[in-house]
């Protein structure tokens, strides 16, 4: 079977978007299968097998993305199309239009993944426009998409049921991206905190993902404020980069925690990560938007508690007995529950087993044959796949 992946965005942007693709990509072709990707060129990134880049330019005061020339990702698309089985698109900008537009062409199957709840996400960056205008907007252009395709992804049970109400009636599958379990572990978490002049005793809450308003992590800034009251030795480290560092940065001066919080900017996944998630003690987490919350998965693959809000994809996720904590959307009792955490370190262990435990049942295998079983399906080559809820651990 050979696979077409059509996305706006791809690595060495990181996101959820790209890490998804990637995680899919290498266990499908694990299992035989062909995957090709038509994505953006953002620099002078080296040819690789299977991967087409196709011109872009910045966007205006967003140095991280691409917006790619609909002149190169149509015809790269339409091209690529032609001899794939199924066309799986990623995002909703030029890559679904040029995505559809060839499996419709070449009479392909074509499917989406709905990574990202786009109507919490604008109010953050058109704060100039009314919200509900926004929420409506988004809902149309969202529900117009999906009704198009012949199957649609979900990476969580909320997503799906929040497209439900938009209207969207093509039939979706609630299918997480897996988490390479043996990536995240055996980090060493000692010679981290020596690197960066963190004290071996230290207590650490970590942070990882993208530096944006949606992750609401001035919430968490707030809420080690008040944790310091119970530990007042214990420190925040953010890791990651993106458009709302500065504002953060001003918050943290503000309220006169340089000593408590600690921006370490993007850490390579495969090596300076791993040894990050081993050298903190517990993970943090308060966005609201999430449609799966992949990054908790990864924490915890590394043995990591965590303590974080419920809303949305990390709905599927936190429970008590999996190595979590849920916390109120109140950054005063977030932060008095954090700082009783980080001051009893008798809880550490227990949880980060169960943590580890869980994680393992989320593991990238498993979901790669879930998607390879929906390809062949939409192929036609297999009767109807069991619900994907199925792929939801319980």
């Amino acid at each position: 079977m050979r696979v077409l992946m059509v996305s706006d965005v791809y690595f060495p942007r990181v996101n959820g978007v790209s890490t998804s693709m990637e995680t899919f990509r290498r266990v499908l072709m694990a299992q035989g299968i062909e995957v090709q990707l038509v994505v953006p060129r953002y620099g002078d990134e080296s040819d690789e097998p299977g991967i087409h880049r196709v011109a872009g330019r910045p966007i205006p005061g967003d140095r991280e993305d691409r917006l790619v020339s609909w002149s190169a990702m149509q015809p790269a698309v339409q091209a690529a199309a032609r001899t794939c089985d199924v066309v799986h698109i990623q995002t909703p900008f030029a890559a679904h239009y040029a995505g559809l537009k060839a499996a419709r062409q070449w009479g392909k199957p074509v499917l989406a993944t709905y990574h990202t709840l786009f109507e919490a996400y604008f109010e953050h960056y058109l704060p100039y426009l009314p919200k509900s205008w926004l929420q409506g907007a988004a809902r149309r252009f969202s529900r117009q998409q999906c009704n198009a395709l012949d199957a649609l992804v979900v990476p969580s049970s909320a997503m799906q049921q929040r497209l439900s109400a938009y209207g969207v009636r093509t039939q979706m599958h609630v299918l997480p991206t897996g988490i390479p379990l043996g990536q995240f572990r055996g980090g060493d978490g000692a010679a981290f905190r020596t690197r960066l002049g963190i004290a071996p005793k230290r207590p650490l809450a970590l942070f990882v993902g993208r530096v944006a308003h949606e992750k609401n992590i001035g919430f968490l800034i707030e809420a080690i404020r008040h944790a310091r009251l119970a530990c007042p030795d214990a420190l925040l480290l953010i890791a990651g980069e993106g458009p709302a560092l500065p504002a953060l940065q001003v918050q943290v001066a503000r309220l006169g925690l340089q000593d408590a919080v600690r921006f370490v900017g993007y850490l390579d996944r495969r090596t300076d990560l791993p040894a990050c998630y081993a050298a903190a003690d517990v993970f943090v987490f308060a966005s609201r938007t999430e449609t799966q919350g992949l990054v908790l998965l990864e924490a915890m693959a590394a043995g990591l508690p965590v303590l974080a809000q419920a809303e949305m994809g990390t709905v599927d996720i936190l429970a008590p007995g999996r190595g979590a904590w849920v916390l109120p959307n109140d950054p005063i009792a977030f932060g008095t529950q954090l700082g009783a955490f980080l001051k009893d370190p008798g809880l550490w262990p227990g949880m980060a087993r169960e943590a580890e435990a869980y994680a393992a049942s989320w593991s990238d295998a498993a979901m790669g044959v879930r998607l390879a079983g929906l390809y062949e399906q939409l192929c036609g080559r297999l009767n109807p796949v069991p619900d994907m809820l199925a792929v939801v651990p319980n």
